[in-house]
């Protein structure tokens, strides 16, 4: 009789083992689909994001609706594919862009953007005028606009370049930035809906190669660079990615049992 408890005892104990490694693994295969954790590399989206911060990017929301105005995107980069960037899209298809020294206007109507630092304003590259954002493509600018190397640089970035949304600073805790970025549509508001792109215009150019007229290293320096996490030795990074399942479902389990022995009980 203890032999057989004994054993199923035993049994017990393996398969839940077994059902929770199997649990975890799924768990962590369905987060990394839907999220990914990047270490921010550079100082081109000041204020709004700070170097070395850790940012969670939502990879399945514009598997449901577009990119929107305003929304901080990490994307393959078009002037270094093997770089990830991060940046705010100002431009969506059909849009046309100007910018005049540190003004920047969309459709006819001139933006005032709070999430730019005024002592962080600026503009290095030549004035844009009336260029179009091509069907497919978005323009994008850091929120540093005197350190970063955007769309005012290399063109616009591809729809199929884009990795996802940054929604969530989770470290370091306490810094001015951490939790959600918060929106920023109302800056948009007033800004008319974009018109079908016609070809032959003034069209935003798409890059795939480092251009000419910059210096490889004056892009890395603004480039801003969102390194996936798992490629830092970073404790907080994948290790706590797999972590977070591993805890739920033990947590589920426990659970489980503790209800299941009170209804013994009574």
């Amino acid at each position: 009789m203890d032999l057989e408890f004994d054993f199923e005892k035993r049994y017990r104990l393996v398969r839940e083992v077994i059902e929770t490694l199997v649990l975890t693994i799924l768990m962590f295969l369905v987060i990394r689909l839907a999220v990914q954790n990047f270490n921010i590399d550079g100082m081109s989206m000041e204020p709004s994001l700070h170097n070395q911060e850790l940012v969670i990017v939502d990879k399945w929301s514009y598997f449901f609706h577009a990119p929107a105005h305003g929304d901080v995107i990490v994307f393959v980069a078009p002037p270094n594919p093997t770089q990830d960037y991060i940046k705010r899209i100002v431009g969506l298809p059909g849009d046309v862009i100007s910018v005049q020294d540190t003004r920047v206007t969309v459709n006819n109507k001139q933006l005032s953007e709070t999430y730019v630092d005024p002592y962080r304003q600026g503009n290095p590259y030549p004035p844009i005028t009336n260029m179009t954002v091509p069907q497919g493509a978005y323009f994008v600018l850091g929120d540093n606009r005197n350190g970063s190397s955007d769309s005012r640089d290399w063109g616009c970035v591809p729809q199929q370049n884009i990795i996802g949304r940054a929604a969530l600073v989770y470290w370091p805790l306490g810094q001015d930035n951490y939790g959600f970025l918060p929106g920023v549509s109302a800056v948009y508001n007033k800004v008319a809906t974009p018109q079908q792109a016609a070809s032959g215009t003034n069209m935003c150019p798409i890059r795939h190669t480092q251009p000419a007229t910059a210096s490889a290293a004056s892009t890395s320096a603004q480039a801003q660079v969102a390194v996936p996490a798992e490629q830092r030795t970073n404790p907080l990074s994948t290790a706590g990615m797999l972590l977070l399942p591993s805890i739920f479902v033990g947590w589920s389990k426990w659970k489980r049992r503790r209800t299941g022995s009170y209804k013994k009980r009574s």
